[in-house]
C-alpha cells in the first residue's frame, strides 16, 4: 500500500509541476500577443505609406487598399497620413446621420466614398475643394495659389494580379514637392514625377480628355473666396 500511496503522491506531483511550467508559457504568449498585433499593424501601414526619396527631396506616397482611393488621394495631396477608414467613415455618418444606407460609402464597408467626403475632409483642415470647369483651359490656372489637385478619372479594375476588362472611377493626387510635380495615384508603385509647369499643364489635359473625368482643386480657404486660383483675364480680351 505504501508502494502505491507514493507512486499515485509522485504522478499527482509530477502533473502539477507539469501544469505549474507550463503556465508561464501561456502567460508570456498572452503578454507578447497584444505587441505582435501591433507590430502587424505598424508594418502593414509602414506597406501601404511611405516616404520615398526622390531627387528633389522626400515625397509621401500611401498605396491602394481596398477601396480607399479617396482617403489616399487625401493623405496624398497633404503630404501626410491624416485621413484614415475610421475619420472618413465619421465624416459619413455626419453628412447622412438618419440613413440606414449611407449614400456616401460603399454599402460593404470597404470605403468608396464620393466628393462630398472628400469636401468635408479637406474643410476640416481649413482648406477648400474647388471644381474647375473643364470648359477652360488649363492654361489659365494660377498654379502657386493651388496646394494641390485632386482628380477623379476611370481606372482599370484589378481582382489580385488579374486586370479586369472593366472601368470604374478613381480618386488620384497631384501636387508639387519641392520645385517638381508628382503623380500621386496609390494604385502607382511609387510617385510618378511629372515634371515642371509645362508638364503638369500637359498631364491634366491628358488626365481630363475623358468625358467622366473631373478635377478638384485643393486651396486655401482664402484662395477660394477671392477667386486667385483662376489667372485674371486679359484686360486686352
Amino acid at each position: 500500500m505504501t508502494k502505491r500511496g507514493v507512486t499515485a503522491t509522485t504522478i499527482t506531483s509530477a502533473r502539477a509541476a507539469s501544469a505549474t511550467d507550463k503556465k508561464p508559457i501561456a502567460s508570456s504568449f498572452q503578454i507578447l500577443l497584444p505587441f505582435l498585433l501591433t507590430g502587424q499593424v505598424i508594418a502593414r501601414r509602414l506597406l501601404y505609406s511611405i516616404r520615398v526619396s526622390m531627387s528633389g527631396g522626400e515625397v509621401f506616397h500611401e498605396k491602394q487598399r481596398l477601396e480607399l482611393c479617396a482617403i489616399h488621394a487625401l493623405n496624398n495631396v497633404l503630404q501626410e497620413r491624416v485621413f484614415t477608414k475610421e475619420t472618413a467613415d465619421d465624416i459619413c455618418k455626419r453628412l447622412a446621420p438618419q440613413c440606414m444606407m449611407n449614400p456616401h460609402r460603399s454599402v460593404l464597408g470597404t470605403g468608396n466614398y464620393d466628393v462630398n467626403v472628400i469636401m468635408a475632409a479637406l474643410q476640416s483642415r481649413e482648406l477648400a475643394a474647388v471644381w474647375w470647369d473643364k470648359r477652360r483651359s488649363v492654361q489659365n490656372l494660377c498654379l502657386n495659389k493651388i496646394q494641390g489637385f485632386i482628380l477623379n478619372v476611370p481606372s482599370r479594375v484589378s481582382l489580385g494580379i488579374v486586370s479586369l476588362p472593366l472601368r470604374r472611377r478613381h480618386w488620384l493626387a497631384v501636387r508639387e514637392v519641392n520645385g517638381q510635380y508628382y503623380n500621386l495615384d496609390s494604385k502607382l508603385k511609387g510617385p510618378g514625377c511629372i515634371g515642371g509647369e509645362t508638364e503638369l499643364r500637359s498631364f491634366l489635359t491628358e488626365q481630363l480628355s475623358p468625358d467622366v473625368a473631373e478635377m478638384l482643386l485643393v486651396v486655401q480657404k482664402e484662395v477660394e473666396d477671392d477667386g486667385t486660383w483662376l489667372k485674371p483675364k486679359d484686360p486686352e480680351n
